[in-house]
Order: structure tokens, then sequence, then C-alpha cells
């Protein structure tokens, strides 16, 4: 009989410890993975929350029965697991992890050979149905456990995205991993770059003192923005819980949508790699399909969600990804997400241009005025898009299904999605050039909505 396991989402497994997740559950996810993907070595990787340890003795005993020989990376960030996998070349990693989830909260980010993710639709609902049988195959070996540390080769890959550290300014940089794990990574960093790092809620622990790690809402960057304040900074960077998404602020503390920085990336990579593809999601697109193809590169649109985007970029051999939603991905880095990247990119930019992240965004959020991203819990999201859908249809209007709904004015374009892992429709509304316009009709969609 079947013994039914709940904390599987669309990208990756996660719930309430206890409940939905316990140790017992680790094994068999362990065990179902290797039935699955048939690793010889897998690298497994963990954050610093309370229940992260007893998760990977168990999950690791699960590959290990299985055969399979595991690379502990210890305490890091999601990514280390993702750079693991592709530098070794590994038949895929673990990252035990819940990002910005609350503290009881843990969780398992899984990708198979050579970074290359798992999604519902390719592999991850086979894992939890082969870990709910426990159909696993006996192993005649035993795998085994070597501590790994990868950290002095991921320290130099991230070094090689910006050159001669010699040639940056002496920038003054707010760093805040809210009690996560980029603590650690900045602490590295740092030895080989000219800047002066301001550290708030830096070293890791796994009560989260100050609260989850996730400055995608607005009451989780108050510290980030005080810190630039009082010191008079150039640059602020704030993550979640496991780094895969950094947030960017600039010197007088704002806050920029990660829309902005999605075309600002695509412009640096294309100046160095002109004709190359950038990959973006159909949230929100005017902004970053103008400077793209100004910057001699062509734009690609994919559907939201990390499986989505790196599947792409894979097909259309992307230099470089990004999403609204603070995921950036990059080509050399296995095509996977990384929150170290993208404010290394930036503080190079700052000190070769000789201008402020506020410069070089201040004309595109007035050319592009957007919404920002408005979650809204409705009880049918489908009929929701419907009614929104045949309110605009008199208008003459493009629509596009690449994700959700699109529907594009000519002076003013939305999109409204459904969410992958919770019960929610997310909008997203830009214009060209009118803040006035754009609210209007935020307003009327969210009416709509109700």
């Amino acid at each position: 009989m079947s013994k039914a396991i709940h904390c599987f989402k669309a990208y990756d497994a996660r719930g309430k410890v206890p409940d939905e997740l316990n140790v017992d559950i680790a094994y068999r996810v362990g065990r179902a993975y290797a039935e699955f993907i048939q690793p010889k070595q897998v690298a497994i990787g963990r954050d610093v929350r309370l229940t992260s340890d007893e998760l990977f003795t168990a999950l690791t005993r699960g590959l290990t029965d299985s055969g399979v020989d595991v690379l502990d990376l210890g305490l890091c960030g999601t990514e280390q697991v993702y750079f693991a996998a592709f530098h070794l070349q590994l038949d895929g990693g673990i990252m035990i992890t819940a990002s910005h989830n609350p503290v009881d909260y843990n969780g398992f980010k899984f990708v198979r050979e050579c970074a290359k993710p798992l999604s519902a639709d390719s592999g991850l609902e086979d894992i939890r149905r082969i870990a709910e049988e426990e159909s696993f195959s006996e192993s005649t070996r035993k795998g085994s456990v070597t501590p790994t540390d990868l950290c002095g080769d991921y320290i130099d890959h991230l070094l090689g995205y910006i050159g001669n550290p010699d040639d940056l300014k002496p920038l003054k940089i707010i760093t805040n991993p809210g009690n996560g794990m980029a603590g650690p990574i900045i602490d590295l960093l740092e030895q080989h770059l000219p800047f002066e790092f301001i550290k708030v809620q830096h070293d890791p622990d796994g009560n989260f003192p100050n609260g989850i790690p996730n400055p995608l809402l607005p009451e989780g960057r108050g510290a980030t923005i005080d810190a630039i304040k009082q010191h008079g900074a150039d640059l602020g960077v704030a993550w979640d819980g496991d780094f895969d998404r950094c947030f960017l602020f600039d010197h007088n503390g704002r806050f920029i949508e990660g829309y902005y920085i999605v075309g600002l990336l695509g412009v640096q990579l294309l100046q160095q790699n002109p004709g190359e593809r950038i990959v973006h999601d159909p949230r929100l697109t005017w902004n970053t399909i103008e400077l793209v193809e100004a910057s001699n590169g062509e734009a690609v649109q994919s559907k939201s969600g990390h499986a989505f985007i790196k599947e792409t970029m894979r097909a259309v051999n992307g230099i470089y990804g990004g999403e609204m939603s603070a995921h950036h991905y990059f080509r050399e880095f296995g095509y996977c997400d990384s929150g170290m990247i993208p404010w290394l990119l930036l503080a190079q930019m700052i000190s070769s241009q000789n201008r402020s992240l506020a410069q070089m965004v201040d004309e595109r959020i007035e050319r592009y005025p957007v919404s920002g991203e408005i979650n809204s819990q409705v009880a049918d999201p489908a009929a929701v898009i419907e009614r929104v859908e045949a309110n605009y249809a008199g208008l003459p209007h493009q629509i596009d299904r690449t994700d959700g709904l699109g529907m594009d004015f000519g002076e003013w374009r939305f999109n409204l999605r459904a969410s992958n892992t919770e019960p929610l429709l997310r909008m997203n509304v830009e214009s060209r050039g009118d803040y006035a316009l754009m609210e209007k009709r935020r307003d009327e969609i969210l009416d709509l909505m109700k």
C-alpha cells in the first residue's frame, strides 16, 4: 500500500516539517531519486534551517542504500549544488532548502546530470510516485559519502564574469543575506574585490531572528534600505535564504524591480557577445525586447519558471535568461540561475560606466512604468482570467498565451497567470511611458478580479 507524499510541487518538494516532510519521506525520496535517475555520483548541499541536518542524513542514507556515491557539499546555497553538478559533470544534485518559506518548512531542489532541471513533467512526478510506492531495486553495493569543498573553484568561476578586479572602483556595498546562506560567499569574494562591504543580518542562523529572508516582499527590505541611507552606499544587495535570487537597491535605497535588471544584464552581456540570444519571461516584456534588439541581440520569450527558462535557454543556446522574479540564468553557469553573478556584473557596470544604478534605470522606468507583480487569492483562477479577457475583447488587441493570458493594446499590456506553486493569480501591467494609464488599467483589472 503506497504512503502518500504531499510536499511535491511543480519544480521542487517543499513542506512543513514533520507533517509534510520528515526523515522517513527524505529516505524514500533518496531511494526514489536513485531509482529514477540511476546516478552513480550526486552532490548534496543544505541550507542553515534547523531540520536540514536530519533530512540530509536520511536523504543520503536513501541514496547510499541504492548504491549512489554522495559528495557532501555541507552548508551552501542552491547554486553551489548546480555548480558542482555541471563543473564536475555529475549525474545529479539535490539541495535541501525551503528558500523563503516559513521557519518550520524545508524541502528539496533537484537536478539531473550536468545540472539539468527536474520538474513535474520531466521526472518529479515519477520520483514522487516511486517514493510513495516504495518500489526500489536492491543494490549490490553501498554508496559512499565524501565531504567535498568546491568553494575555491566556485569563487574563481564567479570572478570570471567581471574581468580584472583592479579595474573596479572601491564601491560601498550593503549586503543582506537575511541570515541565510549568502554570507559565507560574500566573505570569500571580499578577499578578491576592492569593495567595502557593510554586512547586515550576515551570519547564517536557522532561527531567522530577523524574519524569513524574502526581499520580494516590501516588509523584507527595511534593514537593507536603512543601511544604504545610513552609510551612503553605492549599491544594496539582498538575498533569499538559499540565495538563488538577488534583489537590488540603488544608492537612494530604492528597490529596483527585477524586470529592469533583466534589460540591464542583457545589454551588458550583448556588448561583449553581440548577436546572442536573451531569454525572458512573458509577464513584462517591452523594456527587455527594446534593449536587447537595440544591442543587436535576439529576445526569446519563454514560459515563466526555472525549468522552462532553462529548457528554452538550452534549446536556443541563450547566453543569458532573466525573470522579473529576480532569477537570472547564465549559459556559462550551466544554464542555471545564480544570485551572485547579477550583482557582480552590476558592480562592474557601475565602475566602468561611471553611472549609478539609479541613472541606468531611471529612463527605463519612465519609459515603461509597471505595476509590479500583484498577487490575488481567487477561488477559480480560470474563471477570473476568462472574465478579464471578455471585458477587454472589444478593444483592438493581440493575445499571447505563452503563460496564462497576455493582452497587448499598443499603449499598455497585461499578463495574468495562475501561480505554479500557490493558489494565487499573478498580475502584471505595463504601459508605454504613461504612469496614469498603467495605474488606471491596473485598478480596473483588480476590480474585475474581485
